[in-house]
């Protein structure tokens, strides 16, 4: 096949585009007119983190992400997302020549995956799993929406770079990050990156809860376990994704690490966001600006309120960063 199918599409969104260009609209005017001060799209950013659930889920949390990424100048945009379907080491690239959408398909860039995949060493993921993948998927019908408002054609639309990020050690997210340094400098390039972030529930192996705020000292939680008589178990979900957040947006690599370590928050995306964070870091070094470089949070989901043990829910978060 040299065009991967939107397999998501008529189960985790709708496969009618104009059904879904109704719901994208709806979504995006939503969003405020203005986001930390600046109209939008704000200018300058060129880079996103957005969650990848089912649109009844997330899709208006992505909306703020979307909202803010800054498309005027993109020739290409990378989509860095977690595996589901597979386990592995390191990053995969794409082996299909377009994406499709129910709008129209995206070219992919075969020549950037393959400097990727040198410089990198990364290789090809599987057909299969490409396919079966929606960490990528999720985020293609946004995207076109954003591309048709920023230019004339779809002749116009940038290519996209679709990398698939298996399990990274801190080392390697470092790695990683000086492969993309010079990519994120070029003015001509946008980066996705998919994430969502707690998933919470004994399904989910993330049952954590702390009466007292102190989340350096989380039990767990079963599905027998009684209603705690403390604070909401959302509350600890809150404190366990703010401490998540506060390290995104610190710029540093090592503290985002360190943070998910101490917490074991299930943030899905959080090789993504590692790789996104040690490129990011590295840039900042050559900036004197220090409002450049650094992730800024403008919203934050859960799909529920959980109050009881047995429960279950999954956080959204949508960033931004002016580069």
């Amino acid at each position: 096949m040299e065009t991967r199918p939107a397999s998501k599409a008529g189960s985790w969104y709708t496969g009618k585009p104009k059904d879904l260009e109704e719901e994208l609209d709806e979504y995006l005017a939503e969003v405020p007119e203005t986001v930390d001060g600046s109209s939008l799209p704000i200018p300058g950013a060129r880079i996103i983190i957005a969650p990848h659930a089912g649109y009844a889920y997330s899709g208006k949390n992505a909306a703020w992400a979307y909202s803010c990424l800054d498309l005027s100048k993109a020739k290409r945009v990378f989509i860095f997302g977690p595996s589901h379907t597979l386990g592995f080491s390191g990053c995969a690239v794409t082996t299909f020549a377009k994406y499709a959408t129910p709008f129209g398909d995206f070219v992919v860039d075969r020549d950037i995956i393959e400097r990727l995949k040198e410089a990198g060493e990364m290789h090809d993921m599987r057909v299969r799993n490409d396919v079966a993948e929606h960490s990528l998927e999720m985020h293609l019908p946004y995207l076109y929406k954003r591309c048709q408002q920023t230019f004339k054609s779809p002749e116009e639309f940038p290519k996209v770079v679709p990398v698939i990020v298996g399990s990274t050690s801190r080392a390697d997210e470092k790695d990683t990050g000086r492969v993309l340094l010079s990519y994120l400098k070029d003015e001509e390039n946008a980066f996705i990156i998919s994430s969502d972030f707690c998933h919470w529930g004994t399904r989910f192996d993330y049952a954590v809860y702390t009466p007292d705020g102190d989340i350096g000292r989380l039990s767990s939680l079963h599905d027998h376990s009684p209603k705690p008589s403390g604070p909401p178990i959302y509350e600890t979900i809150r404190l366990v994704d703010e401490a998540a957040m506060n390290a995104v947006k610190s710029g540093s690599h090592d503290a985002f690490v360190d943070n998910l370590r101490l917490t074991g928050n299930t943030v899905c995306g959080r090789h993504p966001i590692g790789v996104a964070m040690a490129a990011l870091e590295l840039y900042a070094k050559e900036l004197t600006d220090e409002n450049k470089s650094r992730f800024k949070v403008v919203k934050y989901d859960r799909s529920s309120e959980v109050i009881w043990p047995d429960d279950s829910s999954v956080s959204y978060v949508s960033a931004y960063a002016v580069l």
